[in-house]
């Protein structure tokens, strides 16, 4: 069996602890009345998110220097298309709802300091209109990427369950041989 490499697997699971983690902070600190408490998880989710766009390109970096297993060959080419689509498509937005987050606290006049200490610049001037016209944004394409993990997830269950292959086995730490 051809596995992903430990780094890759590594990478792929603190993401997806940091990604799940972030995003319900996101949707429980969304509807907080203002208090010391939602600014404290604000800066938090702000962390979080600058963190993931830093993971997201160590990411792309080990993929683009470190050729993943090919997919099966019992996958139709359908399959293929769409199992490369949706990952192509995590990667997108694994850089776009980080980013515009950081547009989104730009254009409000919120800047972000990674960690309570190192101010990251403002990507964008105040401007309330688009602040929250990128807000929006951000929120659609955090659905959007819920949505997909969620699909990213049932495909390889069934890959798992139904197909009885390897897929799932082989992102999975501490199986087999790398």
């Amino acid at each position: 069996m051809k596995r992903y490499t430990r780094t890759a697997i590594s990478l792929h699971w603190l993401m997806t602890v940091v990604i799940v983690g972030t995003f319900s902070l996101g949707l429980y600190m969304a509807d907080l009345p203002l208090s010391p408490e939602k600014l404290k998880f604000f800066s938090w989710h702000k962390w979080a998110g600058v963190t993931l766009f830093l993971l997201a390109i160590a990411r792309l970096t080990w993929r683009m220097t470190h050729r993943p297993p090919e997919l099966p060959e019992h996958m139709s080419p359908h399959e293929q298309r769409m199992a490369r689509a949706a990952h192509g498509l995590l990667y997108v937005l694994m850089f776009a709802v980080p980013l515009t987050g950081w547009l989104t606290s730009s254009a409000k006049g919120f800047q972000t300091v990674l960690f309570g200490v190192l101010p990251l610049p403002d990507l964008l001037s105040k401007n309330k209109a688009l602040g929250d016209l990128l807000e929006t944004v951000h929120w659609g394409l955090n659905m959007a990427l819920a949505v997909l993990v969620i699909g990213h997830l049932a495909a390889a269950l069934k890959h798992h369950f139904v197909d009885r292959d390897d897929v799932l086995t082989r992102m999975l730490p501490g199986h087999g041989k790398h």
